[in-house]
């Protein structure tokens, strides 16, 4: 079996990041500092108990968070939408480490606060084989603590320089998103690894999510 090459994953979001111009890049970062010091979406800590869910897949049907739990660990993924290509990328590489997720006998599923035809999209785009779910109205996304809104300076560069108003992608219509993260959750419900950051340039290496499976196996 090929294995996960640690760093790559990180390597492709900084590329993406490198082709933002400076100017709007200053901004994004000052706004994501902003984000940090307020504190809004710390996320669940290493030693929480994951909440209980059912949410729909790509293609409606229910899935739930207790019955995967019931049957191996469970990669636990929050991205922001089909439109964001920092996610597009980290979904990606998640595709690529799969085979090795499921070794471990544990799951992938990634949610976000788009609507489930959203999710069949990035599906059949990204030819993902694992469940992509939808939060339409944020409520797990709360539970996990990872849920904030986009600061106002983020909000006019979306509307008046991507021309890409977020509230057309969010299911309930607003401008609050998780901020990206990642659990590795055992089979007692309890997290056993995590990663949340409000820079949604960066994400939780799939060499990581491996290496957390590891130890729990």
């Amino acid at each position: 079996m090929d294995t996960v090459e640690a760093g790559e994953l990180g390597r492709q979001l900084r590329e993406i990041n490198e082709r933002v111009p400076p100017p709007i890049g200053n901004r994004i970062t000052a706004a994501i500092r902003d984000l940090e010091v307020s504190g809004a979406a710390p996320g669940l800590a290493i030693g929480d108990a994951a909440p209980e869910f059912v949410l729909p897949d790509a293609l409606g049907r229910p899935v739930s968070l207790g019955e995967r739990v019931a049957s191996g660990p469970v990669v636990l993924v929050f991205y922001r939408g089909e439109w964001c290509p920092f996610c597009n990328t980290h979904l990606r590489a998640l595709q690529a480490a799969l085979p090795e997720i499921r070794a471990f006998g544990a799951s992938l599923l990634a949610v976000s606060p788009q609507s489930p035809d959203h999710s069949l999209s990035i599906t059949e785009k990204a030819g993902l084989d694992f469940e992509v779910l939808s939060d339409p109205h944020q409520r797990v996304i709360r539970a996990y603590k990872v849920q904030c809104t986009v600061p106002s300076d983020l909000q006019d560069l979306h509307l008046n320089v991507f021309r890409n108003d977020l509230r057309t992608h969010t299911a309930d219509g607003s401008w609050n998103l998780p901020v990206p993260a990642t659990f590795v959750i055992d089979r007692a419900g309890v997290v056993r690894a995590a990663h949340v950051s409000p820079d949604y340039r960066t994400r939780m290496d799939p060499a990581e999510v491996i290496a957390a499976l590891k130890r729990l196996a």
